[in-house]
């Protein structure tokens, strides 16, 4: 399940969007300051956002530049400012969409998935490629994993993690982002299954590298690979 990240100050509009969009098979979550959508960023994994403009303590556009500095992830620009101009400089900084409101709630949901349509297929174009971490080749069109030249036994969802925290090598992912995004399910606080996966992976990296570390756990946030020096 793809979920949003609805950013938007206005209370009435921003339940409007969350209940039209979660009528339509989203998970959504919503935010209503520029402050606390950055925080939600930096902890969570969103497949795409909805980002008004005029924000409380930090705006849409500044939210978007520092996005843009570590995410590709599409961002929808819904806004009351509808200059030529606006639209032009916020395609500029990395908006991969723009809404003038008042808005469509159709045409709202057809962008949303359009954006997440081109960004999927964009995605498994990027995935085809070999991903490297320190002695770790990873080969997503194979499916295979190699560590010192070594094949590394991998589950199906252990592979998935791995992938995950390789292809964002600098994103701290949450242990419910981590769930939601390898079981497609709402992660609980109390089931330990990731919990015994991240050790599971850990394990077997350590019989083939004893001396390596490569999964970091950010203690009360999630993991995030060791950053190499």
């Amino acid at each position: 399940m793809e979920h949003i990240l609805i950013v938007e100050d206005e209370k009435e509009i921003n339940g409007l969007l969350h209940s039209f969009i979660s009528g339509h098979g989203y998970l959504t979550t919503s935010t209503y300051d520029g402050l606390e959508a950055l925080q939600l960023i930096q902890t969570e994994t969103f497949d795409l956002i909805l980002l008004d403009l005029m924000l409380p303590y930090k705006s849409g556009d500044q939210i978007l530049l520092e996005l843009r500095k570590h995410s590709a992830v599409p961002v929808i620009v819904i806004s009351a400012k509808d200059t030529t101009q606006t639209k032009i400089d916020l395609l500029r900084i990395g908006a991969d969409d723009y809404i003038t409101k008042p808005f469509d709630l159709d045409e709202t949901l057809a962008r949303i998935e359009s954006n997440l349509r081109r960004n999927k297929m964009q995605m498994n174009t990027a995935g085809s490629k070999c991903l490297i971490y320190k002695d770790i080749e990873l080969d997503d069109i194979n499916h295979l994993v190699e560590v010192a030249g070594r094949e590394l036994a991998l589950t199906a969802k252990e592979y998935g993690i791995l992938a995950l925290l390789m292809r964002h090598p600098d994103k701290i992912y949450s242990k419910a982002n981590l769930f939601r995004s390898i079981w497609n399910e709402e992660y609980m606080s109390e089931d330990n299954t990731l919990n015994v996966h991240i050790s599971n992976i850990r394990n077997k990296l350590k019989v083939i590298n004893p001396d390596q570390q490569y999964i970091e756990t950010v203690w009360g946030i999630g993991y995030r690979l060791y950053k190499t020096t």
